[in-house]
């Protein structure tokens, strides 16, 4: 009775340890099949998978994320993205979800190739709309995260002070102008402006930060599932996009590269494009 009396603290603790809650992220499941894992983009809500999801659910279960702090959702301490990663991983393993495959977009498609690289024999294929392993160096492929790091323009607490003091008045209005250079339509673009107005806005500047100074080019090179990567037209012409998007994911072993007629939103652009590019590659 006594040994027990010391052995049963421990065992409390591993249980309650064991049934901790997802906080990184909220969840929604829609549709029967092989798993895959929707990641939005930087201040978006998982809502952005939306018509993709409808698309997919009848032969995929849809696990659509919103990462803490964006579009509402409660924000939590940082390191914001890495914590995102090992609760991603943690999520599949617990959930014991085979081989899920990965969609994400902008910072979610980063995110897919961050938990991919960590946990390579945890995650099936992975698609990248308009997404790379290291956005600071887009155009100049020498720069180093060491750099960005230095750089007091990328100083996490003053670009999350900068976040905090933009005022609401306006805020959707002006935000819905600035999206219109990344989706055609003004109905998305405000709705992008809406979700990123309800973001927690130090989470905003810090995930910005932390994806802005983490360079995955190497880390990728772990990764053996194929890759498709769906880029959007940088500076007016698809052969820039498709240099840039070569020198990113050069060290990817098995990769395909397609580029789009489109805005940094493909899924809203050229859906019936972007359906078919993931049907094609999932099949």
């Amino acid at each position: 009775m006594k040994k027990l009396f010391y052995i049963l603290p421990f065992f409390l603790f591993f249980i309650a340890a064991k049934a901790q809650p997802i906080k990184a992220f909220s969840v929604t499941v829609t549709g029967k099949g092989q798993p895959i894992i929707l990641i939005p983009g930087f201040s978006c809500s998982g809502e952005v998978w939306k018509e993709t999801v409808d698309h997919l659910k009848d032969r995929y279960e849809c696990h659509v994320l919103t990462l803490a702090g964006y579009a509402g959702v409660p924000p939590i301490d940082t390191p914001v993205l890495k914590t995102v990663r090992d609760e991603i991983i943690r999520y599949v393993k617990e959930k014991k979800l085979q081989q899920p495959a990965l969609l994400g977009h902008s910072l979610g498609a980063f995110m897919s190739l961050w938990v991919c690289s960590a946990a390579p024999g945890l995650f099936g294929k992975i698609i990248c709309a308009d997404g790379v392993p290291f956005i600071s160096a887009m155009e100049d492929s020498s720069i180093t995260a060491t750099a960005i790091k230095n750089d007091p323009r990328y100083n996490a607490a003053a670009v999350a002070a900068n976040f905090e003091h933009i005022p609401d008045s306006g805020y959707i209005d002006n935000t819905t102008k600035s999206m219109l250079w990344q989706v055609n339509d003004t109905v998305h673009a405000r709705l992008i402006a809406t979700w990123s107005f309800h973001g927690h806005r130090k989470t905003l500047g810090y995930s910005f930060v932390e994806m802005s100074s983490t360079d995955l080019r190497e880390a990728i090179k772990n990764i053996q599932q194929p890759i498709l990567v769906l880029g959007s037209i940088y500076n007016g012409d698809a052969s820039n996009s498709y240099r840039i998007l070569g020198q990113q994911y050069r060290n990817a072993i098995n990769k395909t590269i397609h580029v789009a007629s489109s805005k940094h939103f493909i899924m809203y652009d050229q859906p019936q494009w972007f359906y078919h590019e993931i049907d094609t590659f999932l099949q």
